[in-house]
């Protein structure tokens, strides 16, 4: 329970570091969500149907590194949207809680995505792919957080810090 009362009693804003663990950790969800989401908007050739699995694959190579910090992330957001919630993830085991974490990042994703985006959503991803993970996920939250220059930026019921 420290990294709840932790998260309580910080800044209530995801840092930019917080963010990139966040992102390291989530991008093979999202991106594995983001493949069955477009799979029937998407031609046989499109580099989602073609490459998403792999690319996932990939990136899922840096998600034990980022979960220290993206499980810290990820009570924060819980707790800005139920503290409850929050509490009771914290006092679960590892394995469990990233069952968790990856499910809610992939059914955000599905949910969110129109399938008339998901020709755009495939151009950016195949841009995307020849970059390390780490790269990925830093160009990400660096993106975002411009957003967050002007308090625009939220992740959930959370802000992003000021940078």
């Amino acid at each position: 329970m420290p990294q709840v009362a932790a998260a309580q009693s910080s800044t209530p804003c995801l840092t930019p570091r917080e963010f990139t663990a966040l992102s390291t950790y989530a991008l093979p969800s999202v991106i594995s969500g983001t493949s069955r989401a477009c799979a029937t908007a998407l031609p046989a050739g499109a580099f989602l149907r073609q490459g998403g699995t792999e690319l996932a694959q990939r990136y899922a190579t840096g998600k034990a590194k980022a979960w220290p910090e993206a499980k810290s992330a990820f009570l924060k957001m819980a707790s800005a949207k139920d503290a409850g919630s929050a509490r009771l993830f914290a006092t679960m085991p590892d394995d469990a809680l990233q069952q968790i974490a990856d499910a809610a990042f992939a059914g955000i994703v599905t949910g969110q995505i129109k399938p008339d985006s998901c020709t755009t959503i495939d151009r950016v991803v195949a841009l995307l792919a020849p970059l390390p993970p780490e790269n990925t996920a830093e160009l990400i939250a660096v993106a975002v957080g411009l957003g967050s220059k002007a308090g625009t930026s939220k992740l959930g019921n959370l802000p992003l810090c000021k940078a």
